[in-house]
């Protein structure tokens, strides 16, 4: 039996992906619950790093102000969760462990894998990859 999940945390992933289809956050959103049913939708503080980078690497001014809209609307509509204490040590703790069986995790999807499971939530990637096989996550392709 799969265990519940208290929310979802997005990975940057899925928001580009959404972002390049031109849907606006709230279009984002109303899709995530659709798929996923009615719980609490969250943004890592890693993700909206990811995010803020794609911006300023942004090719056109245009391409820019559009995913500052995204990126602003985005983090006004679910809540943002920081890298605590005890993130910091669910990393160490996971990255150690997947280094011993030879698998290497990059470090920002540790960070937002740690956020997830401190929280109890699991995590939307578009990005299976990276957090397939990470002990207690649950992950949500989308």
């Amino acid at each position: 039996m799969e265990t519940a999940s208290l929310g979802i945390i997005l990975d940057s992933s899925v928001v580009i992906e959404a972002e390049r289809q031109n849907l606006t956050a709230a279009q984002f959103l109303k899709r995530i619950m659709e798929q996923t049913g009615e719980m609490p939708v969250a943004l890592s503080s890693i993700t909206v790093a990811e995010l803020a980078h794609g911006i300023y690497r942004a090719d056109t001014p245009e391409r820019r102000q559009r995913r500052r809209t995204f990126l602003d609307d985005l983090k006004a509509a679910v809540p943002v969760y920081a890298i605590t204490e005890a993130t910091a040590e669910l990393v160490g703790k996971i990255g150690a462990e997947s280094s011993a069986t030879g698998v290497t995790i990059p470090f920002d999807d540790l960070l937002i894998a740690g956020s997830a499971i401190e929280r109890g939530y699991a995590v939307a990637t578009r990005n299976l990859r990276h957090f397939h096989g990470i002990g207690g996550l649950k992950v949500v392709s989308l």
